[in-house]
């Protein structure tokens, strides 16, 4: 990644916003008041450079002792910048000390080289340089695929405004392929934390959006244009790979399951709770706002959200959610639908369900509730117990009577 090094008495790094000055690095190398020789370290610097404006992150590690005066100073900077004590359990017993704090960049500084100095208690135990480039002008841009976005796609709307004399913080986006309008707002602690005037936002196109170009307009506080962009929407048509995508489903799981262990082949008592399961390898645009489970047997439909958990990682996309299933349901089958990519595709499975107390049907497991527990045929027959207990008979989907004798009660709880 392009390191130089350079043998001197501390270490400094610069990357990617973030500026590191490492004191006396090689544990009882340094004395942070100067009075007892250091071993030399390397210069570490990496670094495209510094726009004006632009935040850096610094960090001092190292000293010997604390300090209430540890100072980092350079023409770059807009002032002197004090740092503060960081405790750090992880690197303090090898490396010292740290502190951190962060600057910035005048916005009067000219493009070069800066020198850099890390002062503790008055006393300079460091030098290095910063590196600042010219600011660019402003600049308004729109993500999005060169095929063209896909209807209720996400997509990045980014104005950078880091340039001298700009001013004011109320942007905002109109176009037809949105909602409405979409104001920018700075994100202290997103990924441009170190552009203070970064305004972003991530609207999503209108899930029925036309195939075309639509005109994405930025303005100003007092509502004049500042630039203009294009974006172009194209829905999934036959012979796309995620014109149907490729899905699995739905499936079902308990309400304490593993999304790993579900199943088309599951039972739940009436008043329960489980999940469904949908996969889908590839989905549309924004299909984990608009996923739904509906079954006769719900209280309501389900919304299926998308699972951005460690152990989805790798796996074909997955969205589930939890079913309230209707208190006094009768026990039977019932279908559970899936509609997705904007309802090109319709996917049906069956869910078995067992009656509550007092109604006709299944008898109920443990509070009502067997979720977990998948079946080992495709239906449940219904059960029904006769003159105190001599036999139980179970009449089958097929019309076949089934005759199981009961153990007498002869002390076998077997």
């Amino acid at each position: 990644m392009g390191w130089s090094r350079i043998a001197i008495g501390t270490a400094v790094a610069v990357c990617g916003g973030m500026v590191v000055c490492a004191v006396g690095a090689s544990g009882s190398a340094a004395a942070d008041d100067g009075s007892r020789a250091r071993k030399k370290t390397q210069l570490l610097f990496q670094s495209d450079g510094e726009r004006p404006g632009e935040l850096v992150d610094l960090q001092v590690v190292g000293v010997a002792t604390r300090h209430e005066q540890v100072v980092v100073k350079s023409p770059a900077f807009a002032h002197t910048v004090r740092l503060a004590y960081q405790r750090d359990r992880m690197t303090e017993p090898t490396w010292g000390l740290g502190y951190q704090a962060r600057g910035r960049i005048a916005m009067k500084a000219q493009r070069g080289r800066y020198p850099l100095t890390v002062e503790i208690a008055g006393r300079v135990v460091n030098r290095g340089t910063v590196h600042v480039v010219a600011a660019p002008r402003p600049s308004f841009e729109v993500s999005g695929s060169p095929q063209g976005a896909r209807p209720g796609e996400s997509v990045g709307l980014f104005f950078d405004d880091l340039y001298p004399g700009e001013t004011g913080s109320s942007f905002t986006v109109h176009s037809k392929a949105f909602m409405g309008p979409v104001p920018l707002r700075h994100d202290d602690h997103g990924g441009y934390w170190n552009n203070p005037r970064m305004f972003e936002a991530v609207p999503s196109v209108l899930p029925d959006a036309e195939d075309g170009t639509y005109k994405v307009v930025l303005t100003g506080p007092d509502g004049r244009r500042i630039a203009e962009r294009r974006l172009r929407v194209r829905a999934a048509r036959p012979g796309d790979s995620d014109y149907k995508g490729k899905v699995r489903g739905p499936e079902f799981f308990g309400k304490h399951g593993d999304p790993d262990a579900s199943t088309r082949r599951f039972r739940v008592g009436a008043g329960g709770r489980m999940h469904v399961l949908w996969r889908d390898a590839s989905p549309d645009a924004g299909e984990e706002k608009r996923l739904t489970a509906t079954s006769p047997a719900f209280e309501e439909p389900v919304r299926l959200e998308r699972d951005d958990s460690k152990a989805g990682d790798g796996d074909d996309p997955r969205y589930y959610g939890l079913a309230r299933i209707r208190s006094g349901l009768d026990g039977g089958s019932y279908s559970v639908t899936v509609v997705s990519h904007h309802g090109r595709v319709k996917r049906s499975s069956r869910l078995v369900v067992t009656a509550a107390p007092g109604r006709h049907g299944d008898k109920p497991g443990h509070d009502g509730d067997t979720a977990g527990r998948p079946h080992d045929r495709g239906s449940f027959p219904a059960v029904a117990v006769i003159g105190g207990g001599a036999a139980a008979l179970a009449v089958g989907t097929g019309g076949v009577l089934l005759v199981r004798a009961r153990r007498a009660r002869t002390g076998d709880s077997r």
